[in-house]
């Protein structure tokens, strides 16, 4: 199935089943009393995270997602059944908006997190309710109340310890390999990434969760290249990764650097105010060091110097990246 982020939804909860209007019915009892059941509550549409799911590619927007509704109430004061909730999971990260009104009426944003979003209707009460000392015998009973019926818009923002941010072909995919074991496309072409990658980072028997998102180009925070849709979701990680192509002779480091820098500023400030390492890829086509560690002490950009295929400097970034996260979550 194609990665999905965003979907937009109807969900209807179950109406309430009928109270019954119902009399004792036995041999030798010519005039029973009334026995009419409540009807039973209809199920509410609940969504909850499951840690299992990466995107929302489950939630299908073509069908009408409806809990069940309440049986009517039986005789001999019988309940009706309570209908089943619906149970729609989505993965943790999921904003659940308002579809008409776009506010955020939930944010799902660990592992067991749930929120009711549409409750059932009540069951409606049977006659033997509605007994009174001056009526014996009532005829009435009340019907159950419909359920809530919304209209949603699911939007998944990925949750993740770090996020690589750079322009397509910076090496991001293969960067990630390096680091996680990830097996995302790799390829020596521009946007092979075209939906989010996550990989998990093993240090010291602790987990650190990446996230690759497709490159950047100019423009991305007015939606060039669906460079907004792609940029939000670096907006729950702790720490950026921002990689920029050091073999690249098309432009300067320190102006291809900017260029990125400048999108994530015009897209959000909160996003340029994370934590922020600077990583200087493919290294190992790098002709002239020395003169690339010249620019970038002129143009006062501090990098770690890596090449994910050499693995050389790999070592020193993963302390760098372990220690920015611990700070970021305030263990440092």
């Amino acid at each position: 199935m194609p990665f999905r982020d965003e979907v937009r939804i109807r969900v209807r909860a179950g109406d309430g089943g009928a109270g019954r209007v119902s009399f004792r019915r036995e041999k030798y009892v010519p005039k029973g009393g009334p026995d009419g059941g409540d009807g039973g509550d209809g199920g509410s549409v609940v969504i909850e995270v499951d840690p299992n799911l990466g995107s929302l590619e489950g939630i299908d927007p073509r069908r009408a997602h409806r809990a069940e509704d309440g049986r009517p109430g039986g005789g001999a004061k019988c309940h009706g059944r309570n209908g089943e909730d619906l149970v729609l999971r989505v993965p943790a990260g999921t904003l659940v908006r308002d579809g008409e009104r776009g506010h955020v009426l939930k944010d799902l944003d660990r592992a067991g997190a749930t929120v009711v979003i549409a409750k059932g209707g009540k069951g409606g009460k049977g006659n033997a309710r509605f007994a009174t000392s001056t009526d014996r015998t009532p005829t009435k009973a009340t019907p159950g109340t419909p359920g809530e019926e919304r209209s949603l818009h699911l939007e998944l923002k990925i949750i993740a310890d770090v996020g690589l941010l750079g322009f397509p072909n910076a090496g991001k995919s293969t960067l990630l390999h390096a680091l996680s074991g990830a097996n995302p496309q790799v390829g020596a072409y521009p946007f092979t990434t075209l939906t989010p990658n996550l990989g998990i980072l093993e240090h010291e028997w602790e987990p650190y969760v990446i996230a690759d998102v497709p490159g950047l180009i100019e423009g991305a925070h007015r939606g060039k290249g669906l460079g907004d849709r792609f940029l939000k979701h670096v907006e729950r990680t702790r720490v950026l990764l921002h990689l920029v192509d050091a073999a690249d002779g098309s432009a300067g480091v320190a102006e291809r650097y900017r260029a990125v820098r400048d999108e994530v500023a015009a897209y959000s400030d909160e996003l340029a105010r994370k934590p922020e390492i600077v990583v200087l890829t493919k290294l190992d086509l790098v002709e002239d060091r020395p003169a690339l560690e010249a620019e970038l002490e002129e143009a006062g950009v501090r990098g770690v110097l890596v090449s994910a295929e050499t693995r050389d400097g790999v070592d020193a970034l993963i302390d760098a990246l372990v220690a920015a996260v611990r700070a970021a979550r305030g263990e440092e």
